[in-house]
């Protein structure tokens, strides 16, 4: 029986340019994956228990898939996505998967299809296509493959040849888990990101209390600017403690601010007292980003910005499922202008590193391949979220790489929940800019030397490099 996927898959149909991309995709696929920015749960490589069951492991908590299924009617409930009031769901594992894979057909096209049949295929065997008559065999076989030690989360870390793995968690997480791993003398790497979106956003649920218990955890007077500064730095190093070298930021917009100290100061103190005016809570969300990145160049975290989504954007959902579940929209987003405060204030520094990503493709070619192909400081993000997919890798380097090059941007990273999809993710990435590279190569726009090691670059060294791994 033919398989899933195909050798070729994703490359030229035919001719010099598909025989280049064969050669540079054997020459890289084997690389060990560095995945320097996700949100996998560490509690998973510190307890290492077996995944529960299929339905737990790949349909409840990827909004990739839930979020598809729900636009065509299936109730969250009746997936298994948990309700915050505990009100009733979906508990039987195999309903959940029968009606994942009933509904399979509505991913035809998607990368969410390319992932999910590389898992099929690669991890568990599975040649058959997955659909509603195939649901049980495909459910039984993965159910007893999930018993076995060989599929225990840290021994899948290892076969997936995973070097680093980095969690993200807010500020206010205490990292129980991530000590834990530390503890075991496990040798795989699982590091974490700072993640203050929840003490530097006035929009955040529950900010004051937030605000409080940042200053009971780090030992700091939050109710003043400079406490309130100097809390962040305890928990950045706290962070960095636990393996961290990086932060990230899901801010609403790009927007920066570079305030005066006593602007400032002054700023925080009507804030603290729960301004609800919405510009002055836009300044402030604005100006921590400024902060933020003064304190990454004081203390060496690299700084990653990931703007312009619109999150939660049913309320109704939100109020019953919480974050996270699928609602998170793109908007357009300006960085020219929006950066502009923070880059006059950091944007030369050499050793600081910020990485940009982007929703919003239109500022690719104008504003985002021209700030990074100047500034020092900036790099640019892969293509992220909606557009991590084979043709928002292709039109990213497309409209990148004339201006900014290859060296301004960072590699690839999978920025998953979805750890057994890791592998598929990457391998697609690293097909797509092995099909740029060798269509280079065949315009006789690039050395096949260069493609090379170009394709080694992208896969495996940019990362590290910037992530400072």
């Amino acid at each position: 029986m033919a398989g899933l996927t195909d050798p070729d898959l994703l490359f030229a149909a035919e001719g010099r340019a598909l025989s280049i991309a064969r050669d540079l995709h054997a020459g890289i696929k084997d690389l060990p994956i560095i995945s320097p920015h996700g949100h996998t749960d560490p509690r998973w490589y510190a307890l290492n228990e077996p995944f529960p069951d299929p339905a737990q492991l790949l349909v409840v908590p990827d909004h990739y898939i839930f979020r598809m299924l729900f636009s065509q009617g299936v109730r969250l409930e009746d997936l298994g996505v948990p309700t915050l009031d505990g009100s009733p769901v979906e508990t039987d594992p195999r309903a959940i998967w029968r009606r994942f894979a009933e509904h399979y057909y509505l991913f035809r096209g998607t990368p969410t299809r390319l992932w999910l049949d590389h898992v099929l295929e690669h991890l568990f065997g599975i040649e058959e296509p997955l659909n509603a008559s195939t649901a049980s065999r495909h459910y039984d076989t993965i159910a007893a493959l999930l018993q076995r030690d060989d599929y225990r989360p840290r021994a899948l870390f290892e076969r997936f040849n995973i070097e680093v793995i980095a969690t993200t968690e807010g500020a206010l997480d205490d990292l129980q888990w991530h000590k834990t791993i530390r503890d075991s003398g496990w040798q795989g790497r699982v590091i974490t990101a700072y993640r203050p979106d929840a003490v530097v956003d006035p929009d955040f649920e529950g900010f004051s209390a937030n605000l409080d218990r940042l200053g009971e955890i780090a030992g700091c007077d939050t109710g003043t600017w400079a406490g309130y500064l100097d809390a962040h730095r305890q928990r950045r190093a706290f962070f960095k403690s636990f393996g961290a070298t990086s932060s990230d930021h899901g801010h609403p917009t790009a927007e920066t601010a570079n305030l005066s100290d006593a602007a400032a100061e002054e700023l925080f103190n009507r804030i603290r007292r729960g301004s609800d005016d919405e510009r002055e809570r836009k300044l402030f969300r604005a100006q921590m980003l400024t902060e933020m990145a003064k304190m990454s160049r004081d203390d060496g975290l690299v700084m990653q910005i990931h703007p312009g989504s619109w999150r939660n954007h049913s309320p109704g959902v939100f109020q019953k499922f919480g974050r996270d579940k699928g609602f998170d929209i793109p908007t357009r987003t300006d960085y020219a202008a929006a950066l502009k405060p923070l880059l006059d204030c950091v944007g030369l520094e050499r050793d600081l590193s910020i990485i940009l990503f982007t929703l919003d493709e239109t500022s690719y070619a104008r504003e985002l391949a021209p700030l990074a192909g100047v500034y020092p400081a900036l790099k640019l993000g892969p293509a992220w979220w909606f557009h991590d997919s084979p043709e928002g890798m292709r039109r990213f380097r497309e409209m990148t790489t004339e201006t900014a090059g290859f060296y301004n941007t960072v590699g690839f990273n999978d920025d998953t929940r979805a750890f057994p999809s890791i592998p598929a993710r990457h391998d697609v990435a690293r097909r797509v800019d092995c099909a740029f590279l060798a269509r280079l190569v065949a315009e006789q726009r690039l050395r096949e030397d260069e493609a090379h090691e170009l394709a080694r670059e992208l896969a495996y060294t940019l990362a590290k490099k910037a992530y400072r791994l």
